[in-house]
């Protein structure tokens, strides 16, 4: 099913086409997506397509009452996964998600994603399952609004922001179409930002031999809320000839760290 425009799934073009607690089955258009902090192309629309498979699987299985929050995703990608997509642009990235072991108050999801039948990446998602919410809005019938250009960032509603030193950061600017149906900006949104600041950071200085992501972990500590003070901070925490690590982090509005990510390139 094709979502609304006016939530964060619709904002990014994805379709679901199966849906369900014993797998679910989502696309999304990753092709001519550009990091805003580097100008080359990026995975980090990957990260938006796992959080909802992985954690759509996990939300299937929960009982009477209860609801999910994603405490919890990562992703191992193929190093040259943007030159496969680079290929075809205009054809969706796929990802398939299955239950992992038997629920409890946790669950795990696990994805495979590919294109054109070339498996690009796996992902897990884990997801804690909490009592339902009384005060979970329901997206409004018709759109918010136009879509916004197709650049990422202006879908993402970011902006690049200065940063001290070496850091490279993104400003997330509040929009209620970006938010989940708790109010806070939407998981996947959030994983992708991450994924752009920490590769910039790992990038610095390497235009001619760049770094491609190969690892992406995120951790979900505290709800996240866009802001003119919400910022996106990537360090590189080393970075060799062929190989480094980077780090990031979201900062709320309260100067809080709401997530953390690790990410690994080569």
């Amino acid at each position: 099913m094709s979502h609304p425009l006016n939530t964060p799934l619709g904002r990014f073009g994805i379709v679901t086409s199966e849906d369900g607690p014993d797998g679910c089955v989502a696309s999304i258009p990753a092709g001519d997506m550009v990091n805003p902090l580097t100008g080359t192309l990026t995975i980090a629309p990957l990260a938006m397509l796992v959080d909802h498979v992985g954690g759509l699987v996990n939300h299937r299985r929960r009982g009477p009452g209860e609801w999910t929050v994603s405490s919890e995703l990562s992703f191992e990608v193929r190093p040259d996964a943007v030159d496969v997509i680079a290929e075809d642009p205009d054809t969706p990235v796929e990802a398939a998600s299955k239950p992992f072991a038997a629920k409890s108050d946790v669950a795990l999801g696990l994805c495979e994603l590919s294109h054109r039948g070339v498996t690009l990446a796996t992902a897990t998602v884990r997801s804690f399952y909490i009592s339902a919410p009384g005060d979970i809005a329901e997206f409004p019938d018709g759109p918010t609004g136009p879509l916004p250009p197709g650049s990422l960032s202006d879908r993402m509603a970011v902006r690049v922001a200065e940063s001290g030193g070496a850091a490279k950061a993104l400003q997330q600017l509040p929009d209620p179409v970006l938010n989940n149906s708790m109010g806070i900006v939407h998981g996947g949104v959030s994983a992708m930002a991450l994924e752009l600041v920490a590769s910039a950071a790992v990038n610095e200085g390497r235009e001619e031999r760049p770094l491609r992501t190969a690892s992406l972990r995120v951790n979900f500590i505290r709800q996240f809320r866009g802001s003119p003070e919400s910022r996106y901070v990537g360090t590189a925490l080393r970075v060799g000839r062929r190989s480094a690590i980077g780090e990031a982090k979201a900062v709320g509005p309260d100067g809080e760290v709401a997530i953390v990510a690790r990410l690994t390139a080569y």
